[in-house]
């Protein structure tokens, strides 16, 4: 796809348009944080911030969303529910592109989602280019998930006064043709471009103390490892890292009948395989009823049955579960510990 400039006092216009059509999201301040939410004025998107406390899963995967509707009495057909509307997310970092493209394939493969597939398909992603770390917590780098290649519609990379702009999609690219105001890519932009790369490449350290394609093997022969214990008493299990994370998908089906006792619905809630009842079954048995299970599960599913799944790992190293746990459990402490105790 080709490459388009634009100049970044024109990013605000470009804002307004895209309003005139689409609900747009972006990272905004929220209580002193940063957080995505709706945009309603182009002044509050916040383009040179990264780390945000959630991520924008929530706008493909609700936290509590409606699948169906019924009768009590059974008077009429359950109805289904699936409810999306056309949306771009305007400054997403490269780790929440990668992190996107694992819900695709975890809500498309073998029983396709049509809650999430929709929301997803009406939605438009821009992409921001990170130009530091966002903290010491981040280790994208490590993780394969500084750089994406696809995964997003148009894609910002901020050089002196303007803004390179990749186009992933035809539908990117209509979107900036509509608009008429980005120029074709002149080969100093280009050179500039990669300039800026490179620099953004130096200023990114590599946080695991091996190649993480190695991870997997390390886990596998860390599985009864004594760190897993060590970390349960640690662990609060109060799945806060699940909340944060922007690859978890695991959610629970309730039914709920309103106080009228005749009409009902059928919802689903994000839930948390770090919460005790999560693996337990209806006997009354627990399969992970110890905390250090739990945690280990946590890190056996990001570090090496979502890589064996879809052939990407689960962590994209953004961060954010560190920064929200209350013992302060470190992704990259664990995994370095794993290669230390090979």
């Amino acid at each position: 796809m080709p490459l388009k400039v634009i100049e970044k006092r024109d990013v605000e216009p470009l804002i307004r348009h895209l309003m005139e059509r689409f609900q747009v999201v972006g990272i905004k301040k929220k209580d002193g944080k940063n957080t995505y939410g709706v945009i309603e004025s182009p002044a509050e998107l916040r383009l040179d911030s990264c780390a945000t406390i959630t991520s924008p899963k929530k706008y493909f995967f609700p936290q509590r969303e409606t699948l169906l509707q019924f009768a009590v009495d059974g008077s009429w057909e359950p109805q289904a529910v699936v409810e999306a509307q056309p949306r771009i997310i305007f400054g997403m970092r490269p780790c929440d592109i990668a992190a996107t493209w694992m819900l695709d394939m975890a809500f498309s493969e073998v029983n396709a989602d049509a809650n999430y597939l929709e929301k997803r398909k009406r939605a438009l992603i821009i992409g921001v280019d990170c130009k530091e770390p966002c903290d010491e917590y981040c280790f994208c780098k490590s993780m394969g998930t500084l750089e994406v290649e696809t995964g997003y519609d148009l894609f910002f990379t901020a050089a002196d006064d303007t803004y390179i702009v990749r186009t992933g999609t035809p539908e990117g690219e209509a979107l900036l043709g509509e608009w008429g105001k980005a120029r074709e890519a002149l080969y100093e932009d280009r050179v500039k471009l990669r300039a800026v790369q490179r620099e953004k490449d130096e200023r990114f350290k590599e946080a695991l103390e091996f190649d993480v394609e190695e991870l997997p093997r390390f886990l596998e022969d860390s599985y009864r490892s004594l760190l897993w214990d060590v970390l349960g008493e640690k662990c609060l299990s109060c799945g806060s890292c699940n909340l944060v994370c922007p690859t978890c998908y695991c959610f629970n089906v309730l039914d709920e009948v309103k106080l009228n006792l005749s009409e009902g619905e059928r919802y689903r809630v994000w839930d948390s395989c770090q919460l005790e009842g999560f693996a337990k079954v209806a006997t009354g048995e627990n399969f992970r009823e110890r905390r250090g299970d739990r945690v280990r599960h946590r890190f056996f599913r990001k570090g090496k049955y979502m890589k064996e799944m879809f052939g990407r790992f689960g962590c994209v190293g953004c961060g954010r579960c560190t920064r929200a746990c209350l013992v302060h459990i470190n992704p990259i402490e664990v995994y370095n510990q794993l290669k230390g105790g090979e």
